[in-house]
């Protein structure tokens, strides 16, 4: 999963929070992320605003050229001298669900070839029907995509959409698809028991009263998302810090997969040479579990990087402050502990990308 479909993904389930903290926190606009306020009212008028349509037009070539982005319709942006454009105001779509349709036709128009992959979600609606939206724009296969108002095609530099320079341009021409590994975080579940008089990595005394754990447990799949074929694909994850004495974590690796040395709740990975992940194919690497305990004493950190031969390596990372641990685990071990939400607000907080 990319750094932009975090950012949808995040808008998705957080809502409108999601745009009150970026205001709250005075979010930039970003490699990943633009910040638009929409012309077009929905009501008095019968068609998508030439100045929104550029904007979405620019907005497809740019981020469908570099490493994808997700466009926020609605909100208003300030200049900071030092941080660059902030997200400063909400200024509502009018009548976003007729802005969504509009939006939607417009899509195939703004780009040759048209980027098929964008999609627009409506982040929040009022009762007048105004509300913010978000268009989530991968990065394209079939890059260049140029503009079909003004024939300029546009690369993501910073936070801004500039037009390509010639030697870039060359280069997307004559480029061989490469393949594109992404790492894919599924069957995430979290889990309170009690502890487990087998567990071999610490077992417990007959005379000793068992403590509750909480167990968050997830699955680390690789997904050849590209036109290429990926070989040498591996995965290498590090815990550098595990929260306090008793916290532990284990790997289970998938059978097809080679498994270098690796030091305790670490773990390395890499395909067999005769191996080969046709494109957009998905399959499991590993499975994770941590078990935390309430005696939590210093940060949680987990680093880990996923590539192929001839693609660029992807960083991730899980990162949690030992005030934040102690408070998710009292959290996880109440008595009816909403465990869905947990789950959710732990991987949406704490899971970080960088590509």
């Amino acid at each position: 999963m990319s750094r932009a479909e975090d950012i949808f993904e995040k808008l998705i389930y957080f809502g409108e929070d999601a745009i009150d903290e970026f205001i709250l926190n005075r979010q930039t606009e970003e490699l990943f992320m633009d910040f638009k306020q929409a012309v077009s009212d929905g009501k008095s008028m019968r068609a998508l605003h030439q100045n929104d349509r550029r904007n979405l037009a620019k907005a497809i070539s740019a981020f469908g050229n570099s490493e994808g982005g997700v466009l926020v319709w609605g909100v208003e942006c300030a200049r900071d001298v030092e941080l660059g454009d902030v997200a400063q105001a909400k200024v509502k779509v009018k009548n976003v669900h007729r802005f969504l349709s509009w939006l939607e036709g417009a899509i195939s128009g703004c780009t040759i070839p048209s980027h098929n992959k964008v999609r627009n979600h409506i982040i929040c609606s009022d009762k007048n029907g105004d509300g913010i939206l978000a268009t989530y724009i991968p990065k394209s296969d079939i890059a260049p995509l140029m503009t079909t108002a003004g024939s300029q095609i546009y690369i993501r530099s910073g936070s801004n959409n500039v037009p390509a320079p010639y030697s870039v341009i060359a280069g997307m021409f004559g480029k061989r698809p490469q393949p594109n590994i992404d790492m894919v975080i599924n069957n995430k579940m979290i889990e309170v028991a009690k502890e487990n008089e087998e567990d071999i990595f610490r077992p417990v005394k007959k005379t000793k009263k068992k403590e509750n754990v909480v167990k968050v447990r997830f699955s680390l799949l690789a997904e050849n998302n590209s036109n290429a074929i990926a070989k040498e694909v591996f995965l290498s994850c590090n815990t550098l810090s595990v929260g306090g004495d008793k916290n532990k974590v284990n790997f289970y690796y998938d059978s097809q997969l080679d498994n270098l040395a690796s030091e305790h709740n670490s773990i390395n990975l890499i395909t067999p040479l005769e191996m080969r992940v046709p494109p957009r194919a998905l399959f499991s690497c590993a499975k994770a579990e941590i078990r935390f305990y309430d005696d939590i004493t210093e940060d949680f950190l987990m680093e880990g990087v996923i590539g192929a031969e001839g693609s660029v390596p992807k960083s991730f990372r899980i990162y949690v402050t030992k005030n934040d641990l102690r408070s998710f685990v009292a959290q996880a071990l109440r008595k009816n502990a909403d465990l869905e939400v947990l789950t959710n607000e732990f991987f949406s907080c704490y899971l970080k990308r960088e590509f």
